[in-house]
């Protein structure tokens, strides 16, 4: 039997989830979570053999979420299952220990083939995906920028970044203009934009 923690901020999503593995004979819906911040917990008191988890949750997101419990519990394979099927998200996803990507509108069969074959210690990544990410490449983001364009994503003034941040205004300044080059942006915003629709962000 695959035990599997289902970890989405959607209710009807997570409930449609758990339904659908629910439906197959060696695969058991153990727990479910509608955080980031409950995934390590929940992981650690029903021991899954496969997490399912959506990239945006409200506390800590699924990658972080991820990364988490891919240190503190690997033996326990990741698959990142998310609406936003973004370049970014699927190498951050792998970085961060995930062993499967795929995206919500992939067909049922899919998703259960992916808990299946990632429980057998394989990875599964949605092949469309795969694709775009390597055309697209890499982040050019290095961390302190990403860190200081995602604290301005907001809307807040370069003072408030650099008090969050406990950064300079002009550091914080050098970074946004670092950020917004390397993003091929005009603005600040248009950075930002940009930077999640290729999920870096």
């Amino acid at each position: 039997m695959i035990k599997v923690l289902l970890a989405d901020d959607q209710a009807m999503v997570r409930g449609a989830l758990a339904t659908v593995l629910g439906l197959e004979a060696d695969i058991e819906v153990v727990a479910q979570v509608g955080s980031g911040d409950e995934v390590l917990p929940a992981a650690k008191e029903f021991a899954p053999d496969v997490a399912l988890l959506d990239v945006q949750m409200p506390g800590k997101d699924g990658l972080t979420a991820a990364a988490e419990l891919h240190a503190a519990l690997p033996g326990c394979r990741i698959i990142v299952c998310t609406t936003f099927g973004r370049p970014g998200y699927l190498a951050r996803a792998m970085a961060a220990g995930a062993a499967g990507f795929v995206v919500k509108d992939s067909p049922p069969e899919q998703l259960v083939d992916a808990v299946r074959r990632v429980s057998n210690g394989l990875r599964v990544v949605d092949p469309a995906l795969a694709a775009e990410s390597l055309v697209t490449g890499p982040s050019p983001l290095t961390g302190r920028e990403h860190e200081v364009l995602r604290a301005a994503s907001d809307g807040g003034t370069v003072a408030d970044v650099a008090r969050r941040l406990h950064l300079s205004e002009g550091t914080v300044r050098n970074h946004l203009s670092a950020a917004i080059g390397k993003t091929g942006a005009r603005t600040r915003a248009e950075a930002i934009h940009l930077a999640e629709e290729n999920g870096w962000l």
